[in-house]
């Protein structure tokens, strides 16, 4: 069972991470472009216009999944549930969590779930 103080120490992580992805997101959306792709002077023009437009959104979607994962490990910790497998209910190994709070699955099942 983690302890009182590594909970914190991960809620810190978290909190900063949810932080730093919401400023992300803003900036995505302020400097995003509204280039109508296909009304270019040229199809190569068009072409990369498309291409750096699906960038961006596979981007910002990234960066939303990321930032719903780590508001998810934040309620988890409210419920006290934070810090087990969804998988098999096995404690996640602190390690882990510091390297990605937002973890879900232990090492074990994370293995499993990748084959």
């Amino acid at each position: 069972m983690l302890s009182l103080t590594r909970i914190e120490r991960l809620r810190g992580l978290l909190l900063d991470e949810q932080q730093k992805l919401r400023r992300e997101l803003a900036n995505a959306v302020a400097t995003s472009d509204d280039v109508n792709v296909g009304l270019g002077n040229h199809m190569a023009e068009d072409a990369t216009a498309a291409f750096d437009q699906a960038a961006a959104v596979s981007l910002r979607r990234g960066t939303e999944r990321t930032l719903d994962q780590v508001d998810e490990a934040l309620e988890r910790m409210e419920a006290g549930t934070y810090g087990f497998c969804d998988r098999c209910g096995g404690e996640i190994d602190f390690a882990r969590l510091k390297a990605i709070p937002q973890a879900t699955l232990c090492m074990s099942c994370r293995k499993l779930a990748e084959f």
